[in-house]
């Protein structure tokens, strides 16, 4: 016979953010934000699980919480740009995370108050099988303003533990709109909120559960006896574990997240008179007495039932009533069998057993309607502390985003689903760190070049200057990419640069002159050697002298060769002028120990170029200094002139980001006499929009160096992190250099190379592990392979460009 639902609808209405039953329950709802799936330790777990204990004890006899956790099936909706308003890498990766599915988590909590008097529901009782049914007392006003302040010390307990944040569930939100499903259409026709809203059958026969196409069945935890012999706030996760950590998710969690198919668990917790409780329990315990000479069993039970009574009693403990179910449901009946496997494997991960309903089914699915919580039937229950009951509620949820706007794509753990993480911005904001410096160390081949790249690929999207240091030509591909400058060392085209280029519009400042003095003194002078004050009076004067003679004279190309021919001419002159003597200033000393930089000479291609000029508006510019490094002659200059450079960017592009990463090279750069400048760019540049970044692979340096360790740990807010299971025996130092806790410990020794994933931590407050999934582009632009990144680079020459040398790859099929 069929029943229409308006007509066996529990729900008289929604009023005040409340829902009223029509047995006269008082249901408040709350959205809850949980934690991030594996981002908790251990003392976290149990500071949740203690906060749900305090959270269950202050709720009003007769009344009940029902937590909702739905889990559905959703996919990755990417608006693909057509047109040029996206870079190439950015519309190659909209493509590839385009449809991807994953498994969408929302958390709703119910508390609802039965009034007195009100019957037990039972599975012969409920208000889906009465023909009429009618509220037994009209609610007072004061006895919804007392069960409200009560909900808000709820809120107020869970919210306290800063992990756990609610928000309370309003009329719009309960009843649906011309855009939005409500909650009850949502729960009552298994619907998302964006679905639009559409009437469905309820069929329950012999045939199974089904809702409209959705073809369902229901999982309880209902019995005592099927439950796990032990249970608490945590679990352990194996796949994360080592030797040396022991991972922790809920001991719920492999009935949430875990368990990849559309499903809703729920869980009841029924708190009821407490005192009638016990006395029930009591007289059970001396039935159970009388009879126990007759049956074993009934001895087992009397000594439990003892047992669960001198707990109540001796430890204070809430008796509460519990139940639990997972609802699932697929459109193809053939997926039935998989999920069947599914659940009853998960309820196997915590030692439980699951029970597949079939004749309560009905009672069960109308006693999740929000609002309908006290129709739960009692025989459907069972007794247990609150402790206990509160182990299985779910308590953690999907990574959450941040803007895509200021974060950097990485993917979850779980289904690589893409996740924005501001690394910069909203953790100064938060108070989670004071400084934007970012330390990456990670063994060869797990993974950095390619992290790396794709950090600043980002960050140059966003409108960042990035300048790189390289050793090792990591970064060649993205720079041709970009279109940045790419400086590097080979015999037949030999590193050049010319900072004595002015562009077009900026004037002779007092930083270029320093920077130009500080370079010439680098040329001329030994480290050891003096450099008096009248050396200093010349050499300024020199370089005023001829800017002013460019001014003059537009004919004139500022580069050394030009400062040279004015020195050797008109400034002699000059000197002569003022009677200058060789002892104040040797000019011909200074001429001929900067000679081989003149033309014709050993290194005249080093301060003279013609070509990549303009380094201050230049976005994105890479230095490789391979070839160079041993080279005591131009590696300092080289880094000077990198230094000269990266400080024009601070001081004179107010309001850009500016990024100075240092991969590999910092050792080198430190040897030359630069360690000043590396900590001078870690402690300062954060005031200036910068951010310093250094990378390096050898444990041993961030342990060791004095320079690593007191300047760029200190002020190293953002640590990234690679695969470190290899040093797992010596793992300690490390810890106490990067000082770590137990948490960021077991989280960076969770992390897998084979799986990409990388360890990110903010501020020692925040860590977290993401996968670091590219597209085929981006993984082309960023290869550091030896022969994939030749065929990469022989693409691009043969094709034109690099993003028509990558595509034509992909398309041929060449590269996996």
């Amino acid at each position: 016979m069929e029943k229409w639902l308006e007509d066996i609808m529990p729900i008289l209405g929604i009023e005040h953010n409340c829902i009223l039953s029509k047995q006269g329950d008082i249901t408040i709802g709350f959205k809850a934000e949980l934690p991030e799936i594996f981002t908790l330790s251990a003392e976290e777990y149990e500071e949740i699980h203690q906060a749900w204990i305090k959270a269950i004890k202050i709720l009003p006899k007769h009344s009940t919480l029902c937590k909702q956790d739905w889990f559905m099936t959703k996919r990755i909706e990417v608006e693909i740009q057509k047109d040029r308003e996206k870079g190439f890498l950015e519309r190659s990766a909209d493509k590839h995370f385009d449809g991807r599915p994953y498994l969408d988590h929302s958390c709703f909590i119910y508390l609802t108050k039965k009034p007195v008097g009100r019957k037990l529901s039972s599975s012969m009782f409920s208000n889906l099988i009465r023909s009429s049914i009618v509220p037994e007392q009209t609610l007072n006003s004061a006895m919804l303003s007392d069960f409200e302040d009560i909900a808000g010390q709820f809120r107020q307990i869970l919210e306290d533990t800063g992990l756990i944040k609610l928000s309370r569930i309003t009329d719009e939100q309960f009843l649906s709109t011309p855009k939005e499903t409500g909650l009850l259409e949502q729960y009552c026709f298994l619907a998302g909120q964006q679905d639009p809203l559409l009437i469905k059958d309820f069929q329950f026969d012999n045939d199974g559960m089904r809702i409209g196409r959705q073809h369902c069945q229901l999982y309880t935890l209902a019995d005592a006896a099927d439950l796990p012999p032990l249970c608490g706030s945590r679990i352990n996760y194996d796949k994360y574990s080592t030797d040396k950590t022991k991972f922790s998710i809920g001991f719920a969690g492999s009935l949430g997240l875990l368990l990849h198919c559309n499903h809703i668990y729920t869980q009841y917790i029924v708190v009821d008179d407490s005192a009638k409780t016990l006395q029930k329990l009591e007289k059970k315990r001396l039935r159970l007495q009388s009879l126990s000479a007759y049956s074993r069993e009934n001895l087992i039970s009397r000594d439990a039932t003892n047992d669960f009574l001198n707990e109540a009693i001796s430890e204070q403990r809430l008796p509460v009533k519990a139940h639990f179910n997972i609802l699932a449901w697929s459109e193809n009946k053939g997926d039935l069998k998989d999920i069947r496997n599914m659940v009853t494997t998960a309820m196997s991960r915590i030692d439980a057993v699951a029970k597949l309903e079939t004749a309560g089914a009905p009672q069960l699915f109308w006693a999740g309607i929000p609002g309908n919580a006290s129709d739960l039937a009692y025989n459907e229950c069972f007794d247990t502390f609150a402790e206990q009951a509160s182990c299985f509620l779910n308590i953690e949820t999907n990574y959450r985003s941040d803007p895509k706007e200021t974060g950097i794509r990485f993917c979850d753990r779980l289904s690589a689903k893409p996740v924005y993480i501001d690394l910069f911005d909203l953790p100064r904001k938060r108070s989670i760190t004071s400084n934007m410096g970012v330390l990456c160390c990670g063994s060869s081949g797990g993974g950095k070049s390619m992290t790396l790249n794709h950090i600043l690929n980002t960050l140059y999207v966003q409108g960042a200057h990035c300048v790189i240091v390289d050793i090792g030509g990591s970064y060649k591909g993205l720079c041709g990419l970009v279109q940045g400058y790419y400086f590097t060392y080979t015999e037949s085209a030999p590193i050049s640069f010319n900072p004595f280029y002015l562009p077009r519009g900026q004037d002779f400042d007092t930083e270029k002159k320093e920077s130009l003095k500080a370079l010439l003194v680098s040329l001329w002078k030994q480290e050891n050697d003096s450099f008096n004050r009248s050396e200093y009076v010349a050499l300024s004067n020199a370089l005023a002298g001829f800017y002013a003679k460019l001014k003059k004279d537009t004919s004139i190309f500022p580069c050394f060769n030009s400062f040279y021919d004015y020195l050797q001419t008109e400034f002699k002159e000059v000197l002569k002028e003022h009677k200058v003597k060789d002892t104040h200033f040797d000019v011909d000393n200074f001429l001929y120990v900067l000679r081989p930089y003149y033309k014709g000479n050993e290194f005249d291609y080093l301060l003279n170029a013609t070509g990549n000029l303009d380094l201050l508006e230049q976005p994105f510019i890479v230095v490789e200094l391979d070839n160079i490094k041993g080279n005591p002659i131009l590696f300092p200059v080289v880094t000077l002139i990198i230094m000269e450079m990266f400080i024009s960017k601070m001081r004179k592009l107010a309001g850009t980001r500016k990024v100075l990463a240092i991969d590999e090279a910092w050792a080198a750069i430190a040897k030359s006499g630069m360690a000043e400048f590396l900590k001078y760019a870690f402690k300062t540049i954060r005031k200036f929009n910068g951010v310093p970044i250094v990378i390096t692979q050898e444990l041993d340096d961030l342990i060791s160096s004095p320079i690593i360790k007191d300047a760029i740990i200190n002020n190293a807010d953002i640590k990234i992190m690679m695969d470190m299971r290899k040093f797992l025996h010596k793992f300690d130092k490390l810890q106490n250099a990067l000082g770590m806790s137990e948490k960021a410990k077991t989280q960076l020794l969770s992390v897998n190379k084979d799986e990409r994933e990388i360890y990110i931590e903010l501020g020692g407050q925040v860590c977290r592990v993401f996968k670091n999934e590219l597209c085929q582009e981006e993984y082309l632009a960023y290869t550091t392979e030896g022969k994939e990144r030749v065929q990469v680079l022989a693409a691009a020459e043969k094709y034109g460009s690099m993003e028509a040398g990558i595509t034509h790859l992909i398309a041929e099929g060449k590269l996996k």
